[in-house]
């Protein structure tokens, strides 16, 4: 059998030399034919550089502007922030939300308290603590969930209040 397939193999490639010189003829045909064309590019367009005459002016995101706005905000009388400028932060609201995991909760004399990790450390919280960078303040704790209620700015500039959750991570994380 291996005697009969050699010489087929053989007189096999010999027919696909005389297709190879065939092909190779019309490649060059396609070569010498082809006419490249390639549409040039334009010149670039004259750069008029403009001076900046805005520097005069009141910068937009001025901490000085921001705390202004926020304690005229908090001047209204029926403001949400009125009570919130005025009372003394507590540690936890110097982290964001997105910093704080819950890892546990556990019940000691009735009251439910929540663990929470922050920048490695553990903190034991209860409802009505503060907690966030955005005024948020612990209403409901579950075994499994922290919900708080936040004081944040709507599209419109009003102060409104929105419920946010922590919910409890799982060991591995």
């Amino acid at each position: 059998m291996k005697r009969l397939c050699i010489p087929l193999a053989a007189l096999a490639l010999a027919g696909c030399g005389s297709d190879m010189d065939e092909l190779r003829q019309w490649m060059e045909q396609q070569r010498r034919e082809a006419k490249p064309s390639v549409t040039p590019l334009l010149p670039p367009k004259k750069f008029l550089p403009q001076p900046y005459e805005a520097g005069t002016g009141v910068d937009p995101f001025s901490t000085q502007k921001l705390s202004v706005a926020i304690k005229q905000e908090a001047a209204q009388p029926n403001s949400l922030l009125t009570a919130e400028i005025n009372r003394r932060k507590e540690p936890l609201e110097a982290y964001p939300l997105d910093n704080m995991n819950m890892v546990g909760s556990l019940t000691r004399e009735g009251r439910r308290y929540a663990l929470l990790r922050v920048d490695s450390l553990l903190y034991q919280v209860k409802a009505g603590d503060y907690l966030g960078q955005n005024f948020g303040r612990i209403t409901k704790i579950s075994e499994t969930e922290i919900t708080l209620r936040e004081v944040v700015q709507d599209a419109a500039g009003e102060w409104i209040e929105r419920t946010s959750t922590l919910q409890l991570q799982e060991k591995g994380r």
